[in-house]
């Protein structure tokens, strides 16, 4: 199975552990009808084009939902397992292991993967990938695993060097033995370095000059892109992939379909249109125990949640200098203030939004852990209490001039007009709350969030803006105030948050901590728990829940809920043998019939 990023933002269709995994051994796969001849698979990609087909630059959901079928992993999990290992399809490592100080990992590749222009697949395709990242000359989001870029920034990640002493070796030390930093080795994907290295040499920034640029050489089950905006990703099938678990790529092509309403979609699978789909909470009651369906339960591997930026909008800074150093930042002139933003996760009937708008489909979160982790805290859970969330307002430095709800509160002594601009005081309690357009739910969404703020003094300006020519601009350029998204994480699952709110990764145009969060005992104990000796579960979990408590605290996201996930399939798609871990998978033996 292919591994997804560790972290992949996605453009959120709001409507999205009973499990039935077979040991692999025990899995029967059905002979399709042969190499190329099972039929055309239609998925559905969202509401949005991928924003690239180059792996080393991509962010966003779309584009992996492509490449992640067009290039190998160094190493990727079993889908049945959900844990990395050795010798899984798609993947180039056959084994690695640790030098006795724990802090240099050699990795073992194969030697019979090939691109599909017949050229071998060497180490060289890695370090090619490697040097771009590293270089910090791209907009590629993945430089913080490095302890410092090429010219010598830091960068905040625990990879000191990665060098390859042979075509079939890759040796990468760490700055100190660390339980998550192996994960970190894949995050920069292999890609053909003949091709990259002609056509764009040392000059990594031209990357970002041609973005949708279409491959030339491929290894996966699916090859030789086309592209229509708006409309599908198309691509054929791959014969010469070595991986196939019936020993050849069934479906003839693999069509993903940009269906910008998720009703749409929904109607679109009805009609036999989509091969598989993943059903909207709103929907999962009408399928469930559907016998004109196959679907599958399980426990999204991700979290909802209302982004609050912490940082002044109108003036985005990156969390560090040039030495690593942490920058003081403005604070946001609502939002910058703790105490606003937990008197907003207090205003908003999280459970009515489940119950009401999802069907029940969810279950609500607190912090940054999730049910799929082994450090959960489900007793971190928001308590809406609308009244607290009014005291606090107040005591924030908002207040109710006028004894009129209908208009929103204004600032006498806020923290903004005490720290900032003392001209901002008696400015009115407003802020903007983005959603990508696109779902039917929408306006359910705005009307909660807009009347419940409203009942304790905050005037929201709602609006459904376009994915990606407005919100993901404004997203991580830092130039927003409240925006709803989802995480999305990559396996095996692990709580660490140096990804989402580590300095480092503040940085306006390309950075995943968007909401400019800082809090050094975060970090402290998040280091802390990395580098427990003999990475013992117990001492970790510990450390993680003082982390989700100072999280539930402090904010930086109004974290909502998970999604009680399903995906369904049309009853006659052949070898769709889906797992709590992956739904896909199998593709290369997925067979529907044709007329």
């Amino acid at each position: 199975m292919k591994r997804i990023n560790k972290i992949v933002l996605i453009g959120l269709c709001l409507g999205l552990l009973a499990m039935l995994t077979l040991p692999i051994a025990a899995q029967e796969w059905v002979e399709g009808p042969g190499a190329g001849e099972g039929g055309i698979v239609y998925l559905d990609m969202g509401d949005s084009d991928p924003a690239t087909f180059n792996p080393l630059i991509s962010n966003d959901a779309a584009s992996s939902a492509v490449w992640t079928y067009m290039y190998p992993s160094i190493f990727t999990i079993n889908p049945f397992t959900g844990q990395s290992e050795p010798n899984q399809p798609q993947a180039l490592a056959t084994g690695w292991e640790y030098d006795e100080s724990g802090t240099v990992l050699t990795i073992h590749l194969r030697e019979d993967a090939y691109w599909s222009d017949g050229t071998q697949i060497t180490s060289a395709d890695y370090m090619w990938a490697v040097e771009a990242t590293r270089s910090g000359e791209t907009s590629s989001p993945r430089t913080g695993v490095f302890e410092t870029l090429a010219d010598g920034t830091p960068a905040g990640g625990k990879i000191v060097n990665i060098e390859a002493p042979d075509d079939f070796t890759v040796q990468v030390t760490f700055t100190e033995a660390d339980c998550v930093a192996f994960e970190d080795v894949n995050d920069i994907t292999p890609i053909p370095s003949h091709i990259f290295e002609a056509l764009y040499g040392d000059d990594y920034a031209s990357m970002d000059e041609d973005p949708r640029h279409l491959p030339e050489a491929t290894f996966g089950p699916f090859t030789d892109l086309e592209f229509e905006p708006a409309v599908r990703v198309s691509l054929l099938a791959d014969q010469t992939y070595p991986d196939a678990y019936l020993g050849y790529v069934s479906p003839s092509e693999q069509v993903q379909l940009i269906i910008p309403n998720q009703d749409v979609r929904v109607e679109r699978f009805r009609a036999g249109e989509l091969a598989m789909i993943a059903i909207p909470g709103n929907y999962q009651s009408e399928f469930k125990d559907s016998p004109d369906y196959q679907t599958f339960e399980f426990t999204r591997n991700g979290y909802v949640f209302v982004a609050l930026n912490n940082a002044d909008p109108n003036n985005p800074q990156p969390g560090v200098d040039e030495n690593g150093d942490p920058i003081p930042q403005t604070p946001h002139p609502v939002l910058g203030d703790k105490l606003v933003r937990q008197a907003i996760t207090q205003a908003v009937p999280v459970q009515d939004l489940i119950d009401g708008i999802l069907d029940g489909n969810a279950m609500p979160v607190g912090t940054a852990t999730i049910p799929t982790s082994w450090a959960y805290t489900p007793d971190l859970q928001y308590e809406y209490n609308p009244d607290h969330a009014r005291e606090l307002l107040t005591e924030a430095g908002w207040i109710d001039d006028d004894n009129d709800e209908s208009t929103p509160r204004v600032c006498q002594d806020c923290l903004y007009a005490r720290e900032v601009d003392p001209e901002f005081e008696g400015s009115p309690l407003t802020l903007r709350f983005r959603q990508p357009s696109g779902d039917s739910q929408n306006a359910l969404w705005a009307a909660l969030f807009t009347d419940s703020l409203a009942e304790v003094g905050i005037e929201l300006d709602a609006q459904e803006v376009d994915w990606s020519s407005v919100f993901l601009p404004e997203l991580v350029g830092q130039t927003f105030d409240m925006m709803v998204l989802a995480w999305s994480f990559g396996l095996p699952v692990d709580p660490d948050i140096q990804g989402f709110f580590g300095p480092e990764i503040d940085v306006p145009g390309s950075g995943f901590n968007m909401t400019s969060y800082y809090n050094p005992e975060v970090l402290a104990l998040n280091e802390e728990a990395r580098t427990v000796p003999g990475c013992d579960i117990d001492s970790r979990r510990a450390l993680y829940e003082q982390i989700q408590t100072i999280l539930h605290e402090d904010s930086p996201y109004f974290f909502l809920y998970v999604n009680n996930s399903m995906t369904a399939a049309q009853p006659d798609l052949v070898n769709w043998n889906p797992t709590e871990f992956s739904r896909t998978y199998s593709m290369d033996a997925w067979a529907l019939p044709t007329e």
